[in-house]
């Protein structure tokens, strides 16, 4: 595990569909496991979402001794909460985890809204008693800013139902925004993406569908709270973004298909990429 005096400052991706996990052939290339995003910052692991990709991730951290880690969430829709009942670090003896969220209006404290509200009622996996390590549980509020060891975090709210929440992170001058499940405005930019998207090395944007998929004739997407690629480059552009990764594939859409959208997003955005599990954007 790095150590606190570490000066690596880079972006994983573990799970980067959206909706449910889909395995198979035609999925392969960019990955089928849901939202899951590492942020490696001064020695320090940032887990953005726990949907199934965090099941590799835990795989992969297990091996390196008793850790501490801090877990984000956006929201709690499954795809970002199915796979913590099978993250391994949650269960080994030595582990400290940092659990951060909002908590939903009239809901109790963020322990027992995670634990009680989040997991209980959907985790095959009995928690109590079997979930060995120290868990600590933090209230973030959409609209603040919070700063430790030199990182600094601000949270903003996103259009989404239920309500959501995008993570500003700021590191010795370089910014990383992890924007997912957010939906665009018809008749203006969202001001709350704007803000934390301004001038951020990395955005990571929610990218659901093409615009013609999001206004289909017959079956359009409005209101289910997911953006597109075209949205994307109009806020990266206004935003002075650096570098652009579209996120949360659609799980009908195919590597073939994901293929086509890079290509016509690189026209429209140059520095532009898609997520596939095992990316690493290196930024210090």
């Amino acid at each position: 595990m790095e150590t606190s005096h570490d000066h690596r400052f880079f972006v994983q991706f573990w799970g980067v569909r959206g909706s449910i996990p889909v395995p198979g052939k035609e999925t392969v290339r960019y990955g089928g496991n849901t939202s899951c995003v590492q942020m490696q910052v001064a020695g320090k692991c940032l887990i953005f979402d726990a949907g199934t990709g965090i099941q590799n991730l835990g795989k992969h951290l297990a091996k390196q001794g008793p850790q501490e880690l801090y877990l984000f969430f956006t929201h709690y829709h499954w795809d970002h909460i199915q796979g913590f009942p099978f993250f391994t670090p949650a269960f080994q003896t030595g582990n400290c985890l940092h659990i951060h969220g909002a908590v939903p209006k009239d809901n109790p404290s963020m322990e027992q809204h995670f634990m009680e509200r989040v997991l209980h009622p959907n985790s095959p996996v009995p928690l109590n008693g079997l979930m060995q390590a120290d868990m600590k549980f933090y209230e973030f509020p959409c609209g603040t800013k919070n700063t430790f060891d030199g990182i600094e975090i601000e949270t903003g709210a996103l259009n989404h139902p239920n309500g959501a929440m995008g993570y500003r992170v700021t590191w010795q001058g370089k910014t990383v925004f992890y924007c997912t499940d957010t939906e665009h405005f018809s008749d203006r930019l969202d001001e709350n993406v704007l803000h934390l998207a301004q001038d951020a090395d990395i955005l990571i944007y929610d990218a659901m569908y093409t615009d013609e998929e999001y206004h289909h004739p017959k079956s359009p997407r409005i209101g289910w709270g997911h953006s597109t690629w075209q949205e994307a480059v109009k806020i990266a552009e206004a935003a002075n973004v650096g570098q652009l990764v579209i996120f949360h594939h659609e799980p009908t859409h195919s590597d073939e298909f994901l293929d086509e959208i890079e290509v016509k997003t690189k026209a429209a955005f140059p520095n532009a990429l898609l997520a596939r599990e095992g990316l690493r954007l290196p930024l210090l």
